[in-house]
């Protein structure tokens, strides 16, 4: 992570300003700062802005997770009347269905609109598959609309949905051109007419194209062309015209959209009719992934390819899975929604808005080629996203650790793995762990030059804590044993080096390197523990392991003569700093891995040091900044009493329901007055789900 600056609470309200905000609808369980309707991928990341009361779907456009727009038009004909339900559509016409309610679990984000004498329920569908590899892996969404009579009688209905070419790029003036296939499925495939292999503009890739997909069944009907001449012929017909523009340009020349159109026929109260869409964004290869050499590259792909050998039968699949695909995620979101609520409805509502968040800055991925993927090499790629463009950044992965190691621990390993590898090879130069592998996702070229952002013991405390709790929680001890020389080797360098850090950054590098920071000293203790235990149960070296703990356990009594302030009320910031205090969440560690390490009396202290240091907004950082973070007040409350912990969640709760702000989960916030910081969007979210692990 690099430094960011803070956003000032003017923009902040300016920003607001610009949105229609109205909240004469129910928000369950509250409105968040924004909705997730298409949330996959790091380049498939659609998002509805929903600041202070709240913004009807039919009053703005969605949004990229930077905040660029995402033109996604919605309109409904109801008996021949118009009505619109997504976008802000300039064609005239139609009238705007009323907002009646909005709501999101952790896969879903749902609205219901009514548009005259029918009401539509439109859900954004961003599957969470945990437990198919396949089915994960696929970078498409889906959107359905339903229609039910609101009156007693018997409407007919049809609905039209379309996107334009701001879903390729934020620079409007790039040319793109695009077809329409039309089988089973009908697809609007388009892209950039220039790409670059793993480039980014904007956060946006300059690679792949873009499908909109519905299945081609009876009143099916297509249209590609200028933006208000394709939303004006559905709206004055009630259909599309099945024509194709073939005038590629450039996005903003004339706006061109790629559009359907479904008939639902008859629509009554009891018999609701729906139509069903999909959106992904598909390129191949995924991801650039340095090799044993330092000089060749292995360009991976998505791991979906090991079942499909096409784009049409992948999508095609997609779209007949609907049903099931609905029903596995209510399951997953009343999993979700069951295991939090039995701490607190408001810790279930955290939990559930992190879910497609943290899930949507990863990609799954195989090697191999066509009749030839190895599907037993699985490596998951995950963004940093908004604090910088990194891949797999170990502190990042570890604050989102708990929602892979709740869903699937297998998530671990994948994200872990291209990190051992990598350094496997002896081209990572520094004797501590790395860092990330590469600057600039999507493409991880590592840093043969040991030139990444230097965290020594941040990032070797992290990779064995990770290593342990992943074997723990599987029983499988295949990466420990593969990699158990450069797990000493961490270990090593922390026995030599973390009782009295040198000026080094840690995982709040935003506020610069400090030596001797109580709650970085901490965490690569907590490390050298956890060798210790790997040594003995995984390894079958006692005498490392007898070592690790005894160095381990005199390391502590130490740390807490020099962290513990001079009135015995807090840990310090910096040893010997007694004005200074911290959010102690790598504590948090000793609870995860269950080594009953850190002795009771210092989480009961700092328990007791938070409850009557709250700000409305949680507990800093840090003494340096004013800046909290939800997922480490999370993580921290795993060490506090039962009334802390509630306090953390109300406070993160209180913030996030605020209206505050326009962006996706922003995971770092002033505490006092809540305004927001530049990251949004981030995985580490996941450590939302902290909890739920123990």
């Amino acid at each position: 992570m690099v430094p960011t600056t803070w956003i000032p609470a003017l923009s902040v309200i300016l920003t607001l300003l610009t949105y229609p905000v109205a909240s004469d609808w129910t928000s369950t369980p509250f409105n968040p700062p924004s909705y997730p309707l298409a949330v996959r991928t790091p380049y498939l990341s659609a998002w509805f802005p929903s600041p202070g009361g709240g913004v009807a779907l039919n009053d703005a456009w969605p949004e990229f997770w930077t905040g660029a727009t995402l033109g996604w038009a919605g309109l409904v004909n109801v008996d021949g009347a118009a009505y619109s339900f997504l976008g802000e559509s300039s064609v005239s016409n139609f009238t705007k269905a009323t907002q009646v309610s909005a709501e999101f679990t952790s896969t879903r984000s749902i609205f219901v609109l009514s548009a005259g004498p029918v009401d539509l329920t439109v859900t954004f569908l961003s599957p969470i598959e945990p437990d198919d590899l396949v089915k994960q892996s696929l970078p498409f969404s889906y959107l359905s609309v339903s229609a039910a009579s609101n009156d007693g009688s018997s409407h007919t209905v049809s609905v039209y949905t379309d996107i334009t070419g701001e879903w390729l790029s934020t620079d409007h003036t790039a040319a793109i051109n695009w077809t329409t296939t039309a089988g089973d499925v009908l697809t609007h495939q388009s892209q950039l007419q220039n790409q670059t292999v793993y480039s980014e503009s904007e956060d946006r890739i300059l690679q792949g194209s873009v499908y909109y997909s519905t299945r081609n069944v009876d009143g099916a009907t297509y249209q590609t062309g200028q933006s208000t001449v394709v939303r004006s012929y559905f709206i004055d017909h009630g259909e599309l015209a099945n024509t194709r523009d073939t005038n590629y340009r450039a996005i903003d020349n004339d706006w061109p959209v790629f559009a359907f159109s479904r008939s639902l026929g008859k629509v009554t109260k009891d018999v609701p009719q729906y139509a069903v869409f999909s959106v992904g964004h598909v390129r191949d290869p995924v991801i650039k992934y340095i090799q044993n050499n330092g000089v060749t590259f292995e360009s991976r792909s998505y791991y979906f390819w090991s079942t499909y050998s096409t784009i049409s039968g992948a999508i095609t699949a997609f779209l007949l899975d609907y049903s099931a695909a609905l029903s596995r995620a209510e399951s997953l979101d009343k999993k979700l929604q069951t295991a939090a609520a039995s701490i607190s409805s408001d810790y279930a509502d955290i939990v559930a808005l992190s879910m497609r968040q943290t899930f949507g800055a990863t990609e799954l991925t195989i090697s191999g080629s066509p009749g030839a993927w190895n599907t037993d090499d699985v490596l998951m790629f995950i963004k940093e996203i908004s604090s910088d463009g990194n891949i797999n950044t170990v502190d990042i992965i570890m604050p989102a650790w708990p929602a892979f190691m709740y869903l699937n621990p297998k998530f671990g390993k994948y994200m872990l793995l291209p990190l051992l590898q990598y350094q496997a090879t002896g081209q990572y130069p520094n004797e501590w762990a790395v860092h990330d592998m590469g600057a600039h996702y999507p493409i991880a070229n590592g840093h043969d030059q040991g030139l990444d952002e230097k965290m020594p013991i941040e990032e070797c405390g992290n990779m064995i804590n990770m290593m342990l709790d992943y074997t723990q929680r599987t029983g499988d001890a295949s990466l420990v044993k593969a990699y158990s020389k450069h797990l000493n080797q961490w270990a090593e360098y922390l026995v030599a080096n973390t009782l009295f850090p040198v000026n080094q950054l840690t995982t709040v590098d935003f506020d610069g390197p400090l030596p001797n920071q109580t709650n970085l000293a901490i965490k690569g203790i907590i490390g050298i523990q956890a060798m210790s235990v790997i040594s003995k149960k995984y390894l079958g070296d006692v005498e490392s392991a007898n070592s690790y703990n005894s160095t381990a356990a005199s390391y502590l009594k130490t740390w807490q003569s020099y962290a513990t302030s001079s009135n015995g009320t807090h840990l310090v910031l910096e040893y010997g700093y007694q004005s200074g205090d911290v959010l102690a969440f790598n504590l948090a560690m000793d609870k995860l891995l269950g080594l009953n390490f850190i002795p009771d009396s210092v989480n009961s202290m700092q328990s007791t040091y938070y409850e009557n240091h709250l700000a409305k907004y949680g507990f800093p950082l840090d003494s340096r900044s004013t800046y909290t973070s939800s997922e480490w007040m999370i993580w921290t409350s795993m060490t506090t009493s039962n009334s802390v912990r509630n306090s953390f969640i109300q406070a993160v709760h209180g913030w996030v329901s605020s209206g505050q702000s326009k962006t996706p989960f922003t995971d770092r916030f002033d505490d006092a007055t809540g305004s927001s910081s530049p990251n949004k969007n981030r995985p580490v979210v996941g450590g939302n789900l902290a909890l739920l692990l123990l």
